[in-house]
């Protein structure tokens, strides 16, 4: 009898099991990263942040250290800053003693603490150098995870081999010391995973440019992520020879565009590399960019151009929430059938701005759930707007509730 119902037990345990992986794979995530200096920048904070309709939320960013070592990006905001209602007692204070707090009220959240970004990556390449330096690196990312209470480590090494800050260490060996140190980072989250008795999630921000993501081992790096936040915007920027799509979903067609910087090709170019497409989460830009001294040819798009427009914050890029309240306007307002992408042309200022509304992420959500894909990421949640214009509400309305 005992042996029986031991076994009983054990069955009833793997079934319970297998089911949570099934929903696990079953329910789209949505994932919205939430940039350390909003706090300040732009008085945005975590518990402003619609939790309900997010699965997970990504802290940027960590760095790494003269020695090898993740540490704090922003100690002030990350651990230091007081907000209302936070007692002497807690271990620590600010936007991550607030994401705790978030947590508590919303049970499905789960947190992941992202390290590098555009500016702090120039140290990737040094730790993912040796067997040493990864393990050097991965433990203290461990301890710095689990000491803070996240539920995982997302890796945002911009880029591997080539691209990135001029200043950045880069070697031909990147290639693969970056799935080298995706392996010692599973091991070692594996390991505390197995002491605390739950998984700890490991993911990466990789970049939808073949350029870039051709110089990473994507079907053996995903045998050690949960998944990949794949960064398909900036397909057009100051950068370009022309104006073009922030993040249009298809090629256009066009003549001027890149057949190859869009999400579905980017997508394509990760499925055809050994991706599954379970562990592909597709990037939506909550930001425009804009140009200045655009010709009125084709209502701006894919034109020359004098100049980077002035922008919200930064010169050229457009917050969502700004655009809706003081730029979009029906008689500016252009769409692509194709790209399934809007864009703003103003002819007396030859502004031209491409960005997401509601109909270009309805066609998204479409996207990655004919794919069957991971789900949505966004970039970043400061930027959306509130009530009926916001992004992230129409992302949720289009994707299953989060299953609890």
């Amino acid at each position: 009898m005992y042996r029986r119902g031991l076994l009983l037990i054990l069955l009833l345990g793997m079934l319970v099991c297998v089911a949570d992986a099934q929903l696990e794979i079953k329910q789209p995530k949505i994932v919205g990263y939430y940039p350390a200096w909003t706090t300040h920048v732009r008085n945005y904070q975590v518990a402003d942040i619609p939790a309900q309709n997010l699965t997970h939320i990504i802290y940027a960013f960590a760095k790494i250290s003269p020695s090898g070592q993740i540490a704090l990006g922003e100690p002030w905001a990350d651990i230091q800053k007081r907000f209302p209602g936070d007692r002497n007692g807690q271990p620590y204070f600010g936007s991550f003693g607030q994401l705790q707090k978030l947590k508590i009220k919303h049970r499905h959240l789960q947190t992941l603490l992202a390290v590098g970004g555009w500016s702090l990556s120039g140290k990737f390449s040094d730790v993912a150098l040796t067997d040493t330096t990864r393990q050097k690196f991965a433990s203290s990312s461990v301890e710095l995870v689990t000491r803070y209470g996240f539920d995982g480590l997302d890796v945002d090494w911009e880029f591997p081999v080539a691209g990135g800050l001029a200043g950045n260490k880069r070697r031909p060996s990147d290639k693969t010391n970056f799935t080298l140190l995706m392996a010692e980072l599973r091991k070692q989250l594996d390991a505390r995973g197995k002491q605390d008795r739950r998984r700890y999630l490991l993911t990466a921000a990789t970049s939808a440019a073949a350029s870039h993501y051709g110089n990473l081992e994507l079907k053996k790096v995903s045998g050690y992520l949960d998944w990949f936040n794949l960064m398909t915007y900036d397909f057009a920027g100051p950068w370009s020879a022309r104006t073009g799509f922030n993040s249009g979903l298809s090629a256009s067609g066009q003549p001027g565009e890149d057949p190859q910087l869009n999400v579905a090709a980017a997508v394509n170019g990760y499925l055809k590399a050994g991706v599954p497409p379970g562990k592909i989460v597709v990037g939506v830009p909550f930001y425009g960019r804009g140009w200045t001294g655009v010709a009125p040819t084709n209502q701006g798009l894919f034109a020359a151009f004098g100049g980077v427009a002035r922008g919200t914050q930064e010169a050229g890029v457009y917050e969502y929430r700004d655009l809706v309240k003081n730029h979009v306007r029906p008689a500016m307002r252009h769409w692509h059938p194709q790209a399934k992408v809007p864009w703003l042309y103003d002819p007396a200022k030859r502004t031209m701005i491409a960005y997401e509304d509601l109909e270009s992420v309805g066609w998204k959500v479409k996207y990655v759930q004919s794919k069957k894909l991971g789900g949505i990421m966004v970039w970043d949640l400061s930027k959306d707007a509130t009530g009926p214009q916001s992004l992230l509400q129409a992302i949720r309305k289009g994707l299953p509730r989060p299953v609890k």
